[in-house]
């Protein structure tokens, strides 16, 4: 199991010690996007579907769901998050919505998993709150943009780097 951090020498997942590790500034930034019909796109351009504003709850779920991140992922650290965004571009000749998450911490592990959850919840709020008017929306492009902080230092996502199902 050489190389897997979440897996201890035999076999067995564990949550990775990191006790020894220096505390540094931590950011991640990760977005994903949502494809919509033109009624749901319209509904959340003009603050109009039935549920309410879908990007004003969308955002505060996004922010929650990256705050316990912990809770649904196994292996993850509970963080002390001192900051997350989560933003949103309408993109009006392809009908989707873009998630942008980021996310900074001081401590001894990396925020990647707390933006990824972010836009997937914020994503998927948008889905829950539209779905009466569209069950084929398609949420796809969920990764992750850049990191910084720790050991590893900088990561950044290619520019065109599009490894999409769709």
């Amino acid at each position: 199991m050489s190389g897997l951090t979440h897996f201890d020498e035999q076999g067995n997942a564990r949550m990775v010690d990191v006790g020894d590790k220096a505390e540094t500034d931590r950011i991640a930034v990760a977005h994903g996007m949502i494809y919509v019909n033109e009624a749901v796109f319209d509904a959340i351009k003009n603050k109009t579907a039935k549920k309410g504003d879908v990007l004003a709850v969308a955002r505060v779920a996004g922010i929650m769901g990256a705050k316990r991140t912990f809770e649904l992922i196994p292996l993850c650290h509970l963080l002390m998050l001192t900051k997350c965004n989560l933003d949103f571009v309408l993109h009006e000749e392809k009908r989707a919505v873009e998630a942008i998450c980021t996310v900074k911490t001081q401590g001894k592990t990396g925020v990647e998993m707390e933006a990824l959850t972010g836009v997937n919840i914020g994503l998927l709020t948008i889905y829950d709150m539209c779905k009466a008017m569209d069950r084929g929306m398609v949420i796809d492009g969920v990764c992750l943009l850049k990191k910084d902080g720790g050991k590893s230092g900088l990561y950044e996502r290619e520019p065109g780097d599009q490894r999409s199902g769709l």
